[in-house]
């Protein structure tokens, strides 16, 4: 068994995270903060749109039981990649579209991955996805884990 990490930001993270911790392979899931210039930002700080933080999820993954380009899949389907700092109604650059990866082979993955979801079609407009090096990851305060999963909406 070996265990990797990567950070997928697709909107609010309280969907994201329920969305990758049902994958059999998904060993664990944090919803976080990644990508800014505020050490230690609040949910507060990042909803107001000052630190550059997106709302992220940082998912730890069994490489024997799921596939990165399973995850990416999962990533491109869960959420719409060609609006820029906006999913549904929430709306600020918290909510862009951005995956950070830890290791060369991620990126390389990632980015193979979205010119492919760009020529697949689906989308009319261009994908505006981020895919950059993971700076720092912040874990969201407690009560932001699995929240669906808490309120019975999973």
């Amino acid at each position: 068994m070996s265990i990797e990490k990567i950070i997928f930001g697709a909107g609010c993270f309280w969907g994201v995270e329920s969305t990758f911790c049902r994958i059999d392979g998904v060993r664990n899931t944090t919803c976080g903060y990644s990508g800014g210039d505020v050490a230690h930002p609040t949910y507060e700080m990042v909803c107001k749109g000052k630190t550059g933080h997106a709302e992220v999820v940082l998912v730890e993954y069994d490489t024997s039981a799921v596939s990165l380009d399973e995850l990416l899949d999962v990533f491109w389907q869960c959420h719409d990649p060609t609006t820029k700092d906006r999913q549904g109604v929430d709306i600020g650059t918290q909510y862009r579209s951005t995956i950070y990866f830890f290791t060369p082979e991620q990126e390389a993955a990632a980015k193979l991955s979205c010119s492919r979801i760009q020529q697949s079609g689906r989308w009319q407009s261009p994908v505006v996805t981020e895919i950059l090096p993971v700076n720092t990851f912040y874990p969201a305060e407690k009560y932001h884990q699995r929240y669906f999963e808490k309120r019975g909406i999973l």
